[in-house]
């Protein structure tokens, strides 16, 4: 019982469920794109139920089936973990404002889970309508955000000052790898893998919205390379690997045709850039100038220096301790 308790005591406990919530839900994405690239958007043709009169698929379902309803376990499985980081959260013994902070997050990793399952719902529910699969994508990409914000506050990770022009760029940056993210899912959305046979498509030109796609990553790269120049950062050296190799996945896949395993991995890699990306932003503060000093008062104290007194024997306690003040 002691071990169990464990879990969901303590702060060690509460990174430990904090690493587990990204994973999650970067795993979710995965699956997801397991689901869409197969066919098996509608394995389970209805929802919350698999079949009308079923829960779980049967043989007639084929692997379509089974692959869809292997997604809707991830989430059962997400959902087992937010529910402990939220407990351990709860746990917490001191009502520090870091902590509330912390049970805030939690909060909201929880209530992310069943809005989800709403929309997975009405993404079944409307045959796969490409704009409802995108917000579900987009939605599950925020909370990858949420997740590495949870983790610099856990961790209580340092955030390095940077003077105006550093902080334009890194806040430039996220934008820019929202909008290379959102462009990407119209991409999807125009693009041959529908989920299901049959399912709508946006109706945008492909190549074109390729091309915006692909004008915002290199955006997104000038961007980061700036913010390397500027603040010497390895939480930008880290986001450029990040993009370098998803950019090279992301031409690889398009003139190869889009194979399955290549936009696997390309999803995966929008996850990783979307954390590392909020990585940079959370990596950063604004610098703190110094005061102002009167250039009169250093003028007046070089000219008077302070006089010190000399304590006596006649001096009380409270003298004594007055004269350390004198000196400083």
């Amino acid at each position: 019982m002691d071990i169990v308790m464990r879990l969901f005591t303590g702060i060690r406990a509460l990174r430990l469920w904090a690493i587990a919530s990204l994973v999650g839900n970067i795993l979710i994405v995965v699956s997801g794109a397991v689901v869409r690239l197969t066919d098996s958007g509608l394995g389970c043709p209805t929802w919350p139920r698999c079949t009308p009169d079923a829960y779980v698929p049967h043989a007639a379902l084929g692997h379509r089936g089974v692959i869809e309803f292997g997604n809707r376990l991830v989430t059962f499985a997400l959902a087992i973990v937010v529910i402990g980081t939220l407990v351990t959260a709860w746990r917490l013994k001191t009502n520090a404002r870091a902590h509330r902070d912390l049970r805030v997050l939690a909060i909201i990793l929880a209530v992310s889970i069943p809005i989800q399952a709403v929309i997975g719902g009405v993404t079944v529910l409307s045959g796969l309508n490409p704009f409802v699969v995108a917000l579900h994508l987009l939605a599950s990409l925020v909370l990858i955000c949420v997740c590495v914000l949870f983790i610099y506050r856990v961790y209580d990770l340092p955030r390095v000052p940077a003077g105006r022009p550093g902080l334009i760029a890194v806040r430039a940056t996220f934008v820019l790898m929202c909008v290379a993210v959102w462009l990407g899912t119209v991409v999807t959305g125009s693009g041959p893998h529908s989920g299901a046979r049959g399912a709508a498509r946006t109706g945008f030109d492909g190549v074109v919205v390729s091309h915006l796609h692909a004008m915002a990553v290199y955006g997104v790269i000038a961007g980061t390379l700036a913010c390397i120049v500027l603040l010497r950062s390895r939480a930008a050296v880290l986001l450029l690997g990040v993009e370098l190799i998803q950019g090279l996945i992301g031409f690889v896949q398009y003139f190869t045709g889009l194979p399955i395993a290549l936009v696997v991995l390309h999803l995966l890699g929008a996850s990783l850039a979307m954390a590392s990306a909020t990585d940079l932003l959370l990596s950063v503060r604004r610098s703190t100038m110094p005061a102002r000093v009167d250039p009169t008062q250093i003028m007046l104290a070089q000219i008077m220096p302070a006089q010190v007194v000399q304590p006596n024997a006649d001096h009380t306690r409270d003298d004594q301790n007055a004269t350390p003040e004198l000196h400083r």
